[in-house]
């Protein structure tokens, strides 16, 4: 498999401990080769949104809790490829994941979207002993998705074992098989941008609403500051 060792990669973990969901993640970074960092949740980030609004009001660098999020949302606006993982809990991601992802409302492409996600890949990716999977990645893809992330790519699986060392032969064959795979595909999209279809989408219909409605700020100045209000787009702001 041909590496990409220029690739820079992050990954948000979305629980302290190195089980199932975090195995799966390294092999995947592994397989696609390049810069590696890791984030645990919550020892690298442990603040609950407090709804305070700040942040849509000014800007994310006001949020109280900016400070601590600052190292994990410059890791993740430099990366190449985002990785997030989280094991199922109750049949969804953990509370430590989405409490994170609800810091970065206004990344969506409806608010303030950063043109760097335009030029990224993402996965999500979530083990459980049963089942769940599927729900769990939808809480994180639908993050990524709205940020704008050009490639989003979604990796679910029921490993039968509550430990790394119980899952089964045949299973563990399946997830070195699957992120072979992703990681081929990922490298072959390496280099290329443009919006997912779902932000593609929502990026119209909120470029539409600010031509056609009163204005909301700060968004309606951040879009007209970008020149998105006009022939501008994200992405291809990201080139330049």
């Amino acid at each position: 498999m041909e590496r990409t060792d220029c690739m820079k990669i992050v990954i948000i973990h979305g629980q302290n401990h190195e089980g199932s969901t975090c195995l799966a993640a390294r092999a995947l970074a592994e397989k696609v080769g390049g810069e590696t960092r890791e984030f645990f949740l919550p020892r690298d980030f442990d603040r609950p949104c407090r709804g305070c609004y700040t942040c849509f009001q000014t800007e994310l660098s006001k949020c109280p809790h900016y400070r601590e999020l600052e190292p994990l949302a410059s890791a993740m606006l430099e990366a190449d490829l985002l990785i997030l993982d989280s094991p199922v809990y109750v049949y969804h991601a953990t509370g430590q994941m989405m409490s994170f992802l609800d810091h970065f409302g206004t990344w969506w492409v409806v608010h303030r979207p950063m043109p760097e996600m335009s030029r990224k890949q993402a996965v999500a990716i979530s083990t459980a002993a049963g089942g769940g999977m599927k729900s769990a990645c939808r809480d994180m893809t639908d993050s990524l998705e709205m940020w704008g992330v050009h490639k989003v790519y979604k990796l679910g699986f029921g490993v039968q074992a509550v430990k790394p060392s119980e899952i089964p032969a045949w299973i563990q064959k399946t997830i070195d098989k699957k992120t072979a795979a992703l990681a081929r595909k990922i490298q072959k999209n390496t280099g290329k941008q443009g919006y997912n279809p779902r932000a593609r989408l929502w990026f119209a219909l909120m470029r539409f609403a600010h031509r056609h409605f009163p204005p909301a700020e700060p968004d309606y100045g951040y879009w007209e500051a970008h020149g998105w209000h006009g022939k501008g787009r994200p992405w291809k702001t990201a080139r330049e």
